[in-house]
């Protein structure tokens, strides 16, 4: 079984519980996902099977999608709901639609975001939550992320009240924090804030309407149709250039040799072969000889 499915990730589990569980609905151990998921979040989460792990870090390092409700007036530990309170300031406010679109145009482009204390993010060996469950405070490093775009999708004019609420669109680049920025539009209008609920709409080219929950997958299997729903690896090396070969390289990359570099590759950093429309290798520069370029990814079964 090869391909990927497009699964909605519902709350209360861990992107890996998704992975366990489709382990023994499918009856295989080659399953992987793109991207965690925090628990209290669903969405979006592509999963790669058997020969389709391999392109995994490829739809991992695809754009994302989200929608977001962003609270004012309380900061957590967290920078989500979930965490306990750090921070407040309840007096009564006043914020206009344009003083949010400002800056949520300050917060497009390259941005710096510090990764939170609760997130998986390594340092000196160790994730930051664990240091932070055992209240040790380690500086995080800075990270540059890509926001192409944010839009606040409330049609309201002035928000009001001690604590308010809207909710945005975020398109971005891996690596992204949404609570983080959260807490970045709180920063920018004065006051603490958090993330109060998120779904991801989009991973790459899969959307909400492509996808089933781990109940549907199940459903499926059992009716012998899960064919029905996995998409091909070869989704996830749409960004790249293509180059359908013929009999005289064939033999040669499917044994992974080293080749002269192909025009292709100037344009880029991977190019795929391709066998009767099926991907059968990835190659890249190499890395050590000029002219030349070496396999990065096989996929021997794609005969």
């Amino acid at each position: 079984m090869d391909g990927i499915l497009p699964l909605w990730k519902e709350k209360g589990m861990t992107s890996h519980d998704c992975v366990f569980k489709l382990r023994k609905i499918l009856g295989t151990k080659k399953v992987g996902h793109t991207g965690t998921l925090d628990p209290n979040v669903e969405g979006v989460l592509p999963i790669c099977i058997g020969q389709a792990t391999k392109v995994a870090e490829y739809v991992t390092d695809s754009g994302k999608e989200y929608v977001a409700v962003v609270s004012i007036g309380k900061a957590t530990e967290t920078e989500d709901a979930d965490g306990e309170i750090i921070a407040s300031d309840l007096s009564p406010k006043r914020v206009t639609r344009s003083e949010i679109e400002q800056v949520l145009t300050q917060l497009t482009g390259e941005i710096t975001q510090i990764p939170p204390m609760y997130s998986a993010v390594k340092v000196n060996g160790r994730k930051l939550y664990e240091y932070a469950r055992k209240g040790i405070k380690v500086e995080r490093p800075e990270r540059k992320v890509y926001i192409r775009e944010i839009e606040l999708l409330d049609s309201v004019d002035m928000y009001e009240g001690d604590e308010i609420t809207f909710r945005i669109r975020i398109s971005c680049g891996k690596g992204t924090y949404i609570r983080t920025l959260a807490v970045q539009i709180g920063e920018l209008l004065g006051y603490p804030a958090h993330m109060a609920a998120l779904v991801r709409t989009a991973s790459g080219s899969y959307e909400k309407k492509d996808c089933r929950t781990l109940d549907e997958v199940r459903k499926l299997r059992e009716d012998g149709e899960i064919d029905t729903i996995l998409r091909p690896l070869e989704d996830a090396l749409t960004n790249f250039a293509a180059t359908e070969i013929g009999d005289d390289l064939y033999e040669k990359v499917q044994n992974g040799q080293v080749l002269p570099e192909h025009q292709l590759l100037q344009n880029g950093n991977l190019l795929v072969f391709t066998r009767d429309g099926k991907a059968i290798a990835v190659y890249r520069k190499h890395p050590e000889k000029s002219g030349l370029m070496k396999p990065e990814k096989m996929f021997p079964l794609n005969k």
